[in-house]
C-alpha cells in the first residue's frame, strides 16, 4: 500500500479534516489554522494563572492549555476558569494531564479540552528491556484501553474535546521494546488511544505528533496522516495540532519551530500551531501567528496547476537521506556527495565601491570566527560591473576572507565575466532553451570556470526549465556544476526540480537552494524556505540575500542557525530546551539564560534543559548532558541516558553541569 500524507506535494493543498469545537472556537474544517500556547505558572495560583491566561488571550491565542499533574490542580482548573469568565475572557481552557488518569476525569468537567499523552496516561517508563508476545501485548492493549475508556465516555457525555498528544520524548516502554524511539512509534502509540475513541463513536479528537528533533517531528506528522487516510478514505481527517517542543529560546527557537511547523504547513497539514519557547509565553503568539499567516496566504493562492511529474522528490518522506548527488569542486571546496551543506551570501549587484563593500561584509563575517562563509554571489550586467566585482574580489582576499565568487550574469556576458575567472559563472537559465545558453556554457567551461544554471520561474513552469538546462548541458559537451532554485515556493520548487531531474536521469547534480524574501519576517521566511526542503534531504547549498538581514554577519550567523535546526551541520551549542509549565519548580528561563551563558562557546556539545521529567529523559535522549528538574528548586544531572547526580540544588547545578562537561572531556575555554 502506498502511503499518502498530502493531496499534491508539488503544489501544497491543505489538508481535509473534519472540525472539532474546543468551546466557542473550531479547529480544522473550513476554519483558519488556531494559535495556541500555554501557562507557565502554577495551576494552584489562580490568580497567577488567570493573569497569564488573559496575557495570552489579550496577545492573539485562542486557545490556552494549563497542565494538571495532579488532582488538586485539576480541581482548580473551575476557580481558573470562573475567575476568567469573572473578566470576561472567553478563551477556552485544556487541560494537559500526565501520569494522572483521576486529574483527567476531573479536568473533563471543567474545561473545554483535555490533552493526555499515550506515553504516560496508562503505562510507567522505566527504560525497561522486554520482548512481547502478540498475545502479551494484546492484554496490554486491553489494560490500557480500560484505563482510558472512562474518560472518553466521560468527554463524549459533556461534549468535550480531547487531543491525543504524543511525544517523541515519553514513549512508554512497551511502544519502545516493539518500535523503537521512532516516529512509527509515535503513531502506534497514538493510534492505539484512537481505536478506543472509535469503538466509543467519539470523534472529537485532535493529534499532536511533537518532537524536539524537527526531522522527527515532520516524520511523524506526515506518517500520521499516512496511517490515518485508510480508517477513512476520502473523508476529512482528523485535524493536528502542529508544533516542535523543546525548541529553545531566541533566535534559535523560533528557527526550529519554523523549520518543523513551517515543513508541515506547506504541505497543508496544520489545524492548530503552538511555537515552544523557553521565554514567556505571550511571545510564543507573534511567531505562531506569523507561521499561520504565511500559511494561510499561501493556501489562498492556489491558482498555479501542478506540474505533472511521476518521480518522488526523495526517496523516502517518513525517514530523512540527503538526496545522492556528485561531488563537484568549485573553488577549493566540495559541494555534492558527503559534503557538508555549503553557506553562501548574496550581495546583490556588484558594488559600486568595492572597498568599503568589502570592508563591511570582512567585518560581518569575522565577527563569527567558527562559521565559514562559502560562498560569495555578486549579480553583474555590464562590463563596468564586470571589473567592480573583480576589484571586489581582491579586496576580499587582501581582508583574508577566501570566499569563492560567484558571478550572475546575462548570457551575453558569460566570455567577459568567465575572463575574470571566478570560481563559478552562474547562467539564467529560460523556460525555453535559448540558443544562446549552449554556446555560453561552453565558454566559461573552457576558461576552467565552473557552471551553474539558474532557475527561476512559477512552479508550473519548472520542469520545462530543467529540461531546457538539460538540453544545454548535452548541445554544449560540457557539464553543469550546480544547479540553482529560487522562487516564492521554495518548497515545492526544490521538490520539482529534484524529481525533475530524477526522472531525467540527471539526479546527481547538486542543488542549491536560494532564499527570495517574502512577506513573512524573514527570520521565520528562510527558515521554511530552506529548512523545509533540506528536512526533505533536498539541498547542497543554502544561500542568503545579505539585504534581507541588513548584514552578512547577521545573514551568516542565520544560515548556520537553519542547518543547525534542520539536524544537517552542528557548527554551535545545541540546547533542547522545554518552554517551562506549572509543573516547573524553578526559574527554567533564568536558569537557561546561566546555562548559555557558560556553555555557548561549546561547539558542538548537545544540553538539553528540561523542566520536569515528562519529557526529560526521552526528549535528551541525544544529547550529550541533561538539566533535568525533579523537585522544588532541585535538579537532576544526567550524561547521555544515565543519571549521574540527584537532588542538586537549583542554584549550584549550573556549576556542576560544567564540571561534567570538563569531566567528559567536552569542555574548552571561551576564546578571548
Amino acid at each position: 500500500m502506498t502511503l499518502s500524507y498530502t493531496r499534491d506535494p508539488f503544489l501544497g493543498h491543505r489538508r481535509m479534516t473534519r472540525e472539532v469545537r474546543v468551546g466557542d472556537i473550531g479547529i480544522g474544517g473550513a476554519n483558519p489554522i488556531r494559535v495556541q500556547s500555554m501557562t507557565t505558572t502554577d495551576t494552584r495560583d489562580t490568580q497567577a494563572t488567570a493573569d497569564q491566561s488573559e496575557r495570552l488571550a489579550a496577545a492573539g491565542c485562542e486557545i490556552v492549555r494549563i497542565t494538571a499533574p495532579s488532582i488538586t490542580d485539576a480541581e482548580n482548573l473551575r476557580a481558573i476558569a470562573d475567575e476568567l469568565h469573572r473578566r470576561g475572557v472567553k478563551v477556552p481552557l485544556v487541560a494537559d494531564i500526565h501520569f494522572t488518569p483521576n486529574a483527567a476525569m476531573i479536568a473533563a468537567e471543567i474545561v473545554e479540552k483535555v490533552r493526555v499523552n499515550p506515553g504516560n496516561y496508562a503505562d510507567k517508563k522505566k527504560f525497561a528491556v522486554r520482548e512481547y508476545t502478540d498475545a502479551e501485548y494484546a492484554e496490554e492493549l486491553e489494560r490500557v484501553a480500560e484505563r482510558f475508556r472512562p474518560l472518553v465516555l466521560r468527554l463524549k457525555e459533556r461534549g468535550g474535546a480531547l487531543r491525543i498528544g504524543t511525544n517523541h520524548g515519553s514513549l512508554s516502554d512497551r511502544i519502545m521494546n516493539r518500535y523503537g524511539d521512532t516516529p512509527l512509534g509515535m503513531v502506534e502509540s497514538a493510534l492505539e488511544f484512537l481505536d478506543v475513541c472509535e469503538a466509543e463513536s467519539y470523534y472529537d479528537v485532535v493529534f499532536s505528533m511533537k518532537a524536539s528533533n524537527a526531522q522527527v517531528a515532520v516524520q511523524a506528522y506526515r506518517l500520521l496522516a499516512a496511517r490515518l487516510e485508510p480508517r477513512a478514505p476520502g473523508k476529512p481527517g482528523y485535524p493536528f495540532h502542529v508544533g516542535v517542543t523543546e525548541a529553545g529560546d531566541g533566535e534559535d527557537g523560533r528557527i526550529k519551530s519554523a523549520i518543523g511547523i513551517g515543513s508541515l504547513l506547506e504541505d497543508g497539514i496544520g489545524d492548530t500551531i503552538r511555537v515552544s519557547l523557553t521565554e514567556d509565553p505571550v511571545r510564543e503568539v507573534p511567531v505562531a501567528e506569523a507561521l499561520a499567516r504565511r500559511a494561510e496566504a499561501r493556501f489562498s493562492k492556489q491558482a498555479e496547476s501542478s506540474p505533472k511529474i511521476e518521480a518522488p522528490f526523495c526517496d523516502d518522506a517518513y525517514s530523512h537521506h540527503r538526496r545522492r548527488t556528485d561531488r563537484v569542486e568549485i573553488g577549493g571546496l566540495g559541494f555534492g556527495g558527503d559534503e557538508p551543506v555549503r553557506v553562501e551570501l548574496d550581495l546583490g549587484r556588484a558594488p559600486a565601491d568595492p572597498a568599503g563593500v568589502a570592508a563591511r561584509v570582512a567585518t560581518g563575517v569575522g565577527l563569527h570566527r567558527d562559521l565559514a562563509c562559502e560562498g560569495i554571489r555578486l549579480c553583474v550586467d555590464d562590463s563596468r560591473s564586470v571589473a567592480r566585482a573583480a576589484g571586489f574580489a581582491k579586496e576580499m582576499a587582501s581582508l583574508g576572507v577566501d570566499a569563492p565568487l560567484t558571478l550572475e550574469v546575462p548570457l551575453a556576458l558569460a566570455s567577459e565575466a568567465a575572463a575574470a575567472r571566478p570560481a563559478r559563472i552562474a547562467l539564467r537559465v529560460e523556460k525555453f532553451q535559448p540558443a544562446e545558453l549552449p554556446q555560453a556554457m561552453g565558454i566559461v567551461a573552457a576558461e576552467g570556470v565552473a557552471v551553474e544554471l539558474c532557475l527561476a520561474s512559477p512552479v508550473k513552469d519548472l520542469p520545462a526549465q530543467v529540461d531546457a538546462a538539460l538540453a544545454a548541458v548535452e548541445e554544449s559537451g560540457s557539464r553543469a556544476s550546480l544547479l540553482s532554485v529560487a522562487s516564492p515556493r521554495a518548497t515545492h520548487a526544490a521538490r520539482v526540480v529534484a524529481a525533475r531531474l530524477t526522472e531525467r536521469g540527471a539526479g546527481q547534480i547538486p542543488l542549491v537552494l536560494r532564499y527570495q524574501p517574502g512577506e513573512c519576517e524573514p527570520l521565520l521566511d528562510a527558515a521554511v524556505d530552506l529548512g523545509a526542503p533540506l528536512c526533505d534531504g533536498i539541498g547542497d547549498a543554502i544561500c542568503l540575500p545579505v539585504a534581507a538581514f541588513g548584514d552578512s554577519g547577521v545573514a551568516l550567523d542565520i544560515a548556520y542557525r537553519i542547518l543547525q535546526g534542520a539536524r544537517l551541520r552542528t557548527t554551535r551549542t545545541e540546547y533542547i530546551s522545554c518552554p517551562s509549565c506549572g509543573r516547573t519548580l524553578f526559574d527554567l528561563e533564568e536558569t537557561t539564560a546561566r546555562i548559555k551563558q557558560k556553555t555557548e562557546h561549546l561547539k558542538g556539545v548537545k544540553i538539553a534543559v528540561m523542566g520536569c521529567i515528562v519529557n526529560g529523559p526521552g526528549e535528551m535522549a541525544d544529547a550529550d548532558f541533561g538539566y533535568v528538574g525533579s523537585g522544588v528548586e532541585q535538579v537532576t544531572l544526567y550524561v547521555g541516558k544515565q543519571i549521574v547526580a540527584r537532588a542538586l540544588p537549583a542554584d549550584t547545578a549550573p556549576d556542576r553541569l560544567v564540571d561534567l562537561i570538563r569531566e567528559h572531556g567536552m569542555w574548552r575555554e571561551p576564546a578571548d
